[in-house]
C-alpha cells in the first residue's frame, strides 16, 4: 500500500509563469519543486495541441524530471455553457484520456457548465447528467475528474457540489477547491469548503480582494480577503495531503478571453515570488496546527 505523504506537495499552473513550456519548467525548478499543472502551452490548451507538438512537450517534461500533477481542461468551463454541444466536451475527454496516460497523470480539472440562459431546474438537470456521463467515461479510462468551485451549476454552492458528486456516484469524480474564487464569485470560501473538504482531491492557491466597481484584484496568498489561511487550516485539520497548486492570476486571467479582453500572460518572477509566499504561509499553518 503506498505511503501517505506527511505534507501536501506544492505545484503550479505553468502558464501563470510563462506561455512556453521551457519557461514553465524553469519556474517550477527555480522554486525547487517538481510538480507542474498543465493548462496551455503557448496559449493552446493541452487537448488542442497537435500530436507532434504534444509528444515533444511530453518528452521534454519527462527529461526535465518534472511530474504533471493535473491537466486543467476546458470541459464545462466558463466558455462551455450548458446550451453548447456536449460532444465537444466528450471529444476533449477522449483526447485527454490518451494524453494524460502519456503525461503520467490521472487528474483532469472540469467545471459544471454555465447556464447559458437556461433556468432551473433544467440547467441543473442537464449539468448533472453531463457530469455523470463524463465521470462514467473517466472511470473507464482510469481518470480522476476534479470539479472546481468556479463556473457552472455547482461552482458556488456546497449543496449543489455534493449533489453533483452523489449523483455521479463514481470514484472518478471528486472536487478541486480554489481558495481565491470566492471573491470573484460572491461567496465565503472557508464556509463553502467546510462541508466539502472530505471530497477535495486537489487545491488551487489563490487570493484576492474586492475593488470598487465590482472588480477583483489578485494579491499574494494570505494578504487578501479570500480566507486562504483559514482554507489551508481546514484542509490541514482534515488531513488533506493532495497537491497545493498555485494560480496567482497576477498577470494572467484566462477567463477574460470570454469577453474578448486581453487575458495577459504569465510572469516568471511573480510566479516564483508567489511560490515562496505560499511556502511561508503553508509552513505557518502547519506549525500552528502542530501547536494546537
Amino acid at each position: 500500500m503506498p505511503s501517505v505523504p506527511e505534507t501536501s506537495p506544492l505545484a503550479g499552473i505553468g502558464d501563470e509563469a510563462a506561455p512556453d513550456l521551457a519557461g514553465q519548467l524553469d519556474a517550477v525548478r527555480e522554486l525547487g519543486w517538481n510538480l507542474l499543472e498543465l493548462r496551455t502551452l503557448d496559449g493552446v490548451p493541452v487537448a488542442e495541441l497537435g500530436e507532434e507538438e504534444f509528444a515533444r512537450a511530453a518528452d521534454r517534461i519527462g527529461e526535465a524530471g518534472v511530474e504533471v500533477v493535473a491537466v486543467a481542461a476546458k470541459i464545462g468551463d466558463w466558455s462551455r455553457p450548458v446550451t453548447g454541444d456536449f460532444a465537444v466536451d466528450l471529444a476533449e475527454l477522449d483526447v485527454l484520456a490518451r494524453r494524460c496516460a502519456r503525461l503520467g497523470t490521472r487528474m483532469v480539472r472540469i467545471m459544471s457548465f454555465p447556464s447559458g440562459g437556461t433556468a432551473e431546474p433544467e440547467w441543473g438537470r442537464i449539468a448533472r447528467a453531463r457530469v455523470r456521463e463524463l465521470a462514467r467515461r473517466a472511470e473507464d479510462a482510469g481518470l480522476l475528474l476534479v470539479h472546481e468551485n468556479c463556473a457552472g451549476w455547482a461552482g458556488d454552492d456546497a449543496d449543489r457540489a455534493l449533489a453533483l458528486v452523489a449523483e455521479a456516484d463514481s470514484p472518478a469524480l471528486r472536487l478541486l477547491f480554489d481558495t481565491g474564487n470566492g471573491i470573484a464569485h460572491g461567496y465565503d470560501a472557508p464556509a463553502l469548503l467546510a462541508p466539502l473538504v472530505e471530497y477535495v482531491a486537489h487545491v488551487h492557491v489563490k487570493d484576492a480582494v474586492a475593488v470598487p466597481g465590482g472588480e477583483t484584484a489578485y494579491v499574494s496568498p494570505g494578504e487578501g480577503e479570500a480566507g486562504v489561511e483559514e482554507c489551508l487550516r481546514i484542509l490541514e485539520d482534515h488531513g488533506y495531503r493532495g497537491a497545493l497548486s498555485i494560480e496567482p492570476h497576477l498577470h494572467l486571467r484566462p477567463h477574460l478571453r470570454a469577453s474578448g479582453t486581453d487575458p495577459g500572460r504569465g510572469d516568471r518572477a511573480a510566479f516564483v515570488e508567489y511560490g515562496r509566499a505560499t511556502e511561508a504561509l503553508v509552513r505557518r499553518v502547519r506549525n500552528e496546527g502542530a501547536l494546537r
